[in-house]
C-alpha cells in the first residue's frame, strides 16, 4: 500500500437527470471525471456538505435523497495528487435530487460538466468512482460499506 500523508471526510453525490443520465465533472486538477464530491469542512455536516459541494461545482441547487454507501477501504479509497500527496478518503457518498439552479461549470474546479449515458461514460473516470454509481444503481433501500 501507498504512505498515505493525509486522511480526508469526503462527501460525493450522484445525480441523475430525467433520462437517467448521471451528472459528472471533469476536475481541473486531475484531468479526470468523475461524481460530483468534495471535502466536508470543518463544523459543516455532511449533508450541508454535499449541498455545498454541487452548488460550488455545477450552480445546481440540490436535496439529498439517501445515503448510497459510506467508502473507506484503503484499496480504492487512496488518492495519488499530481503533487504527489497520497490521501485517504472515507467518502459518505448520496442520491441528490435537482431542486433547482442552472448547470453552469465553475472553471476554477472544472473543465467541464455533463450528463452521461451510465452505459457509456468517459473511459477517463476516477477509479473509485464507478463502483459508487453500480452502488447507486442498485436502487437499495439499505447503504453500502465498502
Amino acid at each position: 500500500m501507498k504512505n498515505i500523508d493525509y486522511i480526508y471526510p469526503g462527501i460525493a453525490v450522484i445525480i441523475f437527470d430525467e433520462h437517467n443520465r448521471v451528472l459528472l465533472q471533469k476536475r481541473k486538477d486531475v484531468k479526470l471525471w468523475g461524481i460530483i464530491s468534495g471535502h466536508i469542512e470543518p463544523g459543516e455536516t455532511v449533508v450541508e456538505a454535499a449541498i455545498r459541494e454541487v452548488k460550488e461545482e455545477t450552480n445546481l441547487d440540490i436535496e439529498v435523497k439517501h445515503l448510497i454507501g459510506v467508502y473507506s477501504d484503503p484499496n480504492s479509497q487512496v488518492f495519488e495528487y499530481p503533487d504527489g500527496r497520497n490521501v485517504h478518503f472515507i467518502t459518505n457518498c448520496f442520491l441528490g435530487k435537482v431542486v433547482g439552479g442552472e448547470l453552469k461549470c465553475d472553471p476554477s474546479e472544472s473543465l467541464e460538466i455533463k450528463y452521461f449515458n451510465c452505459d457509456d461514460l468517459p473511459k477517463n473516470l476516477l477509479n473509485m468512482h464507478p463502483k459508487w454509481l453500480e452502488d447507486a444503481l442498485a436502487f437499495k433501500e439499505t447503504s453500502f460499506i465498502r
